[in-house]
Protein backbone atom coordinates (compact mmCIF):
# COMPACT_ATOMS: atom_id res chain seq x y z
CA UNK A 1 0.00 0.00 0.00
CA UNK A 2 1.29 3.53 -1.26
CA UNK A 3 0.86 5.17 2.51
CA UNK A 4 2.06 8.34 1.20
CA UNK A 5 -0.35 8.69 -1.25
CA UNK A 6 -3.11 8.13 0.90
CA UNK A 7 -1.87 10.76 3.21
CA UNK A 8 -1.42 13.01 0.13
CA UNK A 9 -5.09 12.56 -1.12
CA UNK A 10 -6.50 12.98 2.65
CA UNK A 11 -4.22 16.28 2.99
CA UNK A 12 -5.53 18.02 -0.97
CA UNK A 13 -9.08 17.03 0.21
CA UNK A 14 -11.09 20.04 1.42
CA UNK A 15 -11.07 20.80 5.29
CA UNK A 16 -8.36 20.64 7.56
CA UNK A 17 -6.66 16.75 8.82
CA UNK A 18 -5.93 16.06 12.60
CA UNK A 19 -3.26 13.63 12.85
CA UNK A 20 -3.70 12.69 17.16
CA UNK A 21 0.03 12.50 19.04
CA UNK A 22 0.94 9.15 20.48
CA UNK A 23 3.66 8.00 22.46
CA UNK A 24 3.00 4.12 22.57
CA UNK A 25 1.01 1.21 21.33
CA UNK A 26 -1.82 1.97 23.83
CA UNK A 27 -2.43 5.31 23.06
CA UNK A 28 -2.11 4.36 19.41
CA UNK A 29 -5.09 1.80 19.51
CA UNK A 30 -6.99 4.31 21.83
CA UNK A 31 -6.66 7.20 19.24
CA UNK A 32 -6.78 4.56 15.97
CA UNK A 33 -10.81 4.21 17.38
CA UNK A 34 -11.44 7.74 16.64
CA UNK A 35 -9.39 9.36 13.99
CA UNK A 36 -7.97 8.27 11.14
CA UNK A 37 -5.04 9.98 11.42
CA UNK A 38 -1.92 9.59 14.03
CA UNK A 39 1.72 11.29 14.58
CA UNK A 40 4.19 10.22 16.23
CA UNK A 41 5.32 12.80 18.23
CA UNK A 42 9.20 13.08 19.70
CA UNK A 43 7.88 15.05 22.68
CA UNK A 44 5.72 11.98 23.84
CA UNK A 45 8.47 8.96 22.31
CA UNK A 46 10.88 10.50 24.75
CA UNK A 47 8.87 10.47 27.56
CA UNK A 48 7.75 7.64 27.06
CA UNK A 49 10.46 5.40 25.73
CA UNK A 50 13.51 7.18 27.58
CA UNK A 51 11.28 9.23 30.36
CA UNK A 52 13.54 11.90 29.12
CA UNK A 53 12.26 15.32 28.22
CA UNK A 54 12.29 16.19 23.85
CA UNK A 55 16.13 17.43 24.00
CA UNK A 56 17.53 15.70 21.52
CA UNK A 57 17.98 12.25 23.20
CA UNK A 58 15.96 9.62 20.72
CA UNK A 59 17.79 6.87 18.63
CA UNK A 60 16.27 6.61 15.75
CA UNK A 61 16.08 2.58 15.10
CA UNK A 62 14.03 2.81 18.35
CA UNK A 63 11.50 5.10 16.37
CA UNK A 64 11.99 2.86 13.25
CA UNK A 65 10.61 0.02 15.58
CA UNK A 66 7.82 1.67 16.82
CA UNK A 67 6.84 2.62 13.57
CA UNK A 68 6.83 -0.89 12.92
CA UNK A 69 4.98 -1.88 15.91
CA UNK A 70 2.54 0.76 14.67
CA UNK A 71 1.73 -0.34 11.07
CA UNK A 72 1.68 -4.06 12.30
CA UNK A 73 -1.16 -2.71 14.54
CA UNK A 74 -2.85 -0.42 12.51
CA UNK A 75 -2.66 -1.05 8.58
CA UNK A 76 -5.12 1.69 7.90
CA UNK A 77 -3.86 4.52 9.53
CA UNK A 78 -2.20 7.66 8.23
CA UNK A 79 1.37 7.58 10.27
CA UNK A 80 3.17 10.80 9.89
CA UNK A 81 6.74 10.31 12.15
CA UNK A 82 8.69 13.60 13.95
CA UNK A 83 12.51 12.60 12.61
CA UNK A 84 13.49 15.76 14.65
CA UNK A 85 16.96 17.64 12.66
CA UNK A 86 17.21 13.57 11.01
CA UNK A 87 19.35 12.64 13.52
CA UNK A 88 21.80 15.31 12.97
CA UNK A 89 24.11 13.96 10.37
CA UNK A 90 22.06 14.37 6.50
CA UNK A 91 23.14 10.58 5.87
CA UNK A 92 21.49 9.52 8.80
CA UNK A 93 18.38 11.27 7.89
CA UNK A 94 17.95 9.26 4.81
CA UNK A 95 18.69 6.36 6.10
CA UNK A 96 15.78 7.44 8.68
CA UNK A 97 13.61 7.99 5.56
CA UNK A 98 14.31 5.30 3.64
CA UNK A 99 13.86 2.29 7.26
CA UNK A 100 10.52 4.69 8.09
CA UNK A 101 9.35 4.01 4.71
CA UNK A 102 10.19 0.55 4.40
CA UNK A 103 7.87 -0.25 7.93
CA UNK A 104 5.04 1.58 6.32
CA UNK A 105 5.29 5.57 7.94
CA UNK A 106 2.94 7.66 5.58
CA UNK A 107 5.21 10.79 6.17
CA UNK A 108 8.00 12.18 8.28
CA UNK A 109 8.84 15.77 9.39
CA UNK A 110 12.41 17.36 9.52
CA UNK A 111 13.23 20.60 10.95
CA UNK A 112 15.79 22.71 10.55
CA UNK A 113 16.94 23.01 14.45
CA UNK A 114 20.35 22.91 15.19
CA UNK A 115 21.74 20.90 18.67
CA UNK A 116 20.87 21.30 21.58
CA UNK A 117 17.43 20.87 20.05
CA UNK A 118 14.53 22.19 22.70
CA UNK A 119 11.03 21.26 22.05
CA UNK A 120 9.32 23.38 19.17
CA UNK A 121 6.96 25.18 22.20
CA UNK A 122 10.10 26.15 24.43
CA UNK A 123 12.56 28.58 24.66
CA UNK A 124 16.24 28.45 23.72
CA UNK A 125 16.06 27.46 19.87
CA UNK A 126 18.85 27.89 17.29
CA UNK A 127 18.02 26.97 13.72
CA UNK A 128 20.55 25.84 10.95
CA UNK A 129 21.94 27.81 8.66
CA UNK A 130 18.83 27.88 6.07
CA UNK A 131 21.31 26.67 3.00
CA UNK A 132 22.89 24.23 5.13
CA UNK A 133 19.38 22.58 6.22
CA UNK A 134 18.16 22.95 2.34
CA UNK A 135 20.72 20.72 1.41
CA UNK A 136 19.92 18.07 4.35
CA UNK A 137 16.37 18.71 2.57
CA UNK A 138 17.20 18.08 -0.37
CA UNK A 139 19.05 15.43 0.12
CA UNK A 140 16.28 13.52 1.84
CA UNK A 141 13.52 14.05 -0.47
CA UNK A 142 15.73 11.82 -3.03
CA UNK A 143 16.02 9.41 -0.56
CA UNK A 144 12.05 9.04 -0.61
CA UNK A 145 10.09 6.75 -2.60
CA UNK A 146 6.95 7.92 -1.83
CA UNK A 147 7.43 8.98 1.70
CA UNK A 148 5.32 12.69 2.78
CA UNK A 149 7.86 14.79 3.83
CA UNK A 150 7.07 17.80 5.76
CA UNK A 151 9.34 20.70 5.94
CA UNK A 152 9.50 22.43 9.61
CA UNK A 153 11.07 25.86 10.58
CA UNK A 154 11.52 26.45 14.39
CA UNK A 155 12.90 29.98 13.58
CA UNK A 156 11.35 32.34 16.64
CA UNK A 157 11.36 35.81 14.42
CA UNK A 158 8.56 36.66 12.24
CA UNK A 159 10.29 38.07 9.17
CA UNK A 160 13.02 34.87 9.72
CA UNK A 161 9.65 32.01 9.86
CA UNK A 162 8.50 33.43 6.61
CA UNK A 163 11.75 33.74 4.90
CA UNK A 164 12.53 30.00 5.48
CA UNK A 165 8.45 28.89 4.97
CA UNK A 166 9.04 30.46 1.59
CA UNK A 167 12.17 28.52 0.86
CA UNK A 168 10.95 25.30 1.92
CA UNK A 169 7.73 26.09 -0.18
CA UNK A 170 10.10 26.04 -3.20
CA UNK A 171 11.07 22.98 -2.79
CA UNK A 172 9.66 19.56 -3.50
CA UNK A 173 8.48 18.87 0.14
CA UNK A 174 5.38 18.10 0.54
CA UNK A 175 4.33 20.77 3.37
CA UNK A 176 5.44 23.37 5.72
CA UNK A 177 5.28 23.66 9.16
CA UNK A 178 6.59 26.68 10.54
CA UNK A 179 6.27 25.34 15.01
CA UNK A 180 5.27 27.68 17.61
CA UNK A 181 3.65 30.33 16.02
CA UNK A 182 2.37 32.78 17.92
CA UNK A 183 -0.85 34.47 16.65
CA UNK A 184 -3.93 34.04 14.53
CA UNK A 185 -1.99 36.97 12.53
CA UNK A 186 1.24 35.47 11.80
CA UNK A 187 -0.86 32.42 10.88
CA UNK A 188 -2.47 34.29 8.51
CA UNK A 189 1.01 36.07 7.40
CA UNK A 190 1.95 32.58 7.05
CA UNK A 191 -0.50 31.64 4.57
CA UNK A 192 -0.53 34.46 2.24
CA UNK A 193 3.61 33.93 2.23
CA UNK A 194 3.14 30.08 1.21
CA UNK A 195 0.03 30.07 -1.13
CA UNK A 196 0.02 27.19 -2.70
CA UNK A 197 1.83 24.46 -0.71
CA UNK A 198 -0.27 22.44 2.19
CA UNK A 199 0.38 24.09 5.51
CA UNK A 200 0.60 22.08 8.97
CA UNK A 201 -0.09 23.52 12.17
CA UNK A 202 1.50 22.23 15.64
CA UNK A 203 -1.22 22.53 18.67
CA UNK A 204 0.13 21.82 22.31
CA UNK A 205 -1.35 22.11 25.57
CA UNK A 206 0.38 24.83 27.57
CA UNK A 207 2.32 25.84 23.97
CA UNK A 208 3.26 28.97 22.02
CA UNK A 209 0.58 28.62 19.39
CA UNK A 210 -3.57 29.79 19.91
CA UNK A 211 -5.65 26.99 20.31
CA UNK A 212 -8.29 26.90 17.34
CA UNK A 213 -10.91 24.92 16.11
CA UNK A 214 -10.66 22.74 12.65
CA UNK A 215 -13.24 24.91 11.03
CA UNK A 216 -11.25 27.77 12.49
CA UNK A 217 -8.06 26.37 11.35
CA UNK A 218 -9.96 25.30 7.35
CA UNK A 219 -11.13 29.08 7.66
CA UNK A 220 -7.69 30.03 7.79
CA UNK A 221 -6.28 27.79 4.99
CA UNK A 222 -4.52 25.18 7.30
CA UNK A 223 -4.45 21.74 5.22
CA UNK A 224 -3.07 19.71 8.51
CA UNK A 225 -2.86 20.17 12.26
CA UNK A 226 -0.95 18.05 14.43
CA UNK A 227 -1.83 17.49 18.34
CA UNK A 228 1.32 16.07 19.63
CA UNK A 229 0.53 16.01 23.37
CA UNK A 230 -3.54 15.00 24.11
CA UNK A 231 -3.10 11.63 24.56
CA UNK A 232 0.78 12.08 27.19
CA UNK A 233 -0.82 14.63 28.95
CA UNK A 234 -4.41 13.13 29.98
CA UNK A 235 -2.14 9.81 30.78
CA UNK A 236 -0.07 11.72 32.80
CA UNK A 237 -3.07 13.38 34.95
CA UNK A 238 -4.74 9.54 35.01
CA UNK A 239 -2.09 7.71 35.99
CA UNK A 240 -1.53 10.37 38.71
CA UNK A 241 -5.08 10.31 40.19
CA UNK A 242 -4.83 6.73 39.60
CA UNK A 243 -2.21 6.36 42.17
CA UNK A 244 -3.05 8.81 44.49
CA UNK A 245 -6.33 7.28 45.04
CA UNK A 246 -4.91 3.68 45.36
CA UNK A 247 -3.16 4.96 47.66
CA UNK A 248 -6.06 6.94 49.35
CA UNK A 249 -8.07 3.85 49.12
CA UNK A 250 -5.50 1.93 51.17
CA UNK A 251 -4.59 -0.18 48.69
CA UNK A 252 -8.26 -0.96 47.48
CA UNK A 253 -8.88 -1.39 43.71
CA UNK A 254 -11.75 1.14 42.88
CA UNK A 255 -14.65 0.30 40.19
CA UNK A 256 -13.34 2.15 36.73
CA UNK A 257 -15.00 2.00 33.25
CA UNK A 258 -11.64 0.12 32.07
CA UNK A 259 -10.90 -3.28 33.79
CA UNK A 260 -9.29 -6.97 32.12
CA UNK A 261 -12.05 -7.62 29.69
CA UNK A 262 -12.13 -3.80 28.36
CA UNK A 263 -8.47 -4.05 27.86
CA UNK A 264 -8.29 -7.16 26.17
CA UNK A 265 -11.17 -6.34 23.51
CA UNK A 266 -9.24 -3.14 22.81
CA UNK A 267 -5.57 -5.64 22.12
CA UNK A 268 -7.01 -8.17 20.52
CA UNK A 269 -7.92 -5.72 17.23
CA UNK A 270 -4.50 -5.07 16.93
CA UNK A 271 -3.64 -9.00 16.18
CA UNK A 272 -3.33 -8.86 12.40
CA UNK A 273 -5.94 -11.85 11.81
CA UNK A 274 -8.62 -9.67 13.35
CA UNK A 275 -7.94 -6.76 11.33
CA UNK A 276 -11.04 -7.01 9.11
CA UNK A 277 -13.42 -7.98 12.21
CA UNK A 278 -16.00 -4.81 13.13
CA UNK A 279 -13.90 -2.88 16.03
CA UNK A 280 -15.23 -2.95 19.94
CA UNK A 281 -17.27 -0.21 20.39
CA UNK A 282 -15.54 3.04 22.14
CA UNK A 283 -16.37 4.39 25.25
CA UNK A 284 -16.86 7.91 23.47
CA UNK A 285 -18.64 8.94 20.20
CA UNK A 286 -16.39 8.47 17.35
CA UNK A 287 -14.38 11.68 15.78
CA UNK A 288 -13.06 11.58 12.09
CA UNK A 289 -12.06 13.91 10.09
Amino acid sequence: MAHGKALREVVAAPGTTPLIGVFDMLSASVAARHYDGLFVSGFGFAASHYGLPDIGFIAWPDVVGFVQRLRLALPRQHLLVDIDDGYVDPEVACQVVRALEQVGASGVILEDQRRPRRCGHVEGKRVLPLEQYLEKLDLVLGARSDLVVVARTDATDEAEMLRRATAFAATDADAVLVDGLPSVEVLRRLRRAVPDKPLVFNQIAGGRSPKLSLAELAELGVDVTIYSTPCLFAAHAAMEEAVVDLKRRDGVLPDGPIGVAESQALLEHNISRHHDLPAPRAHSPSLTR
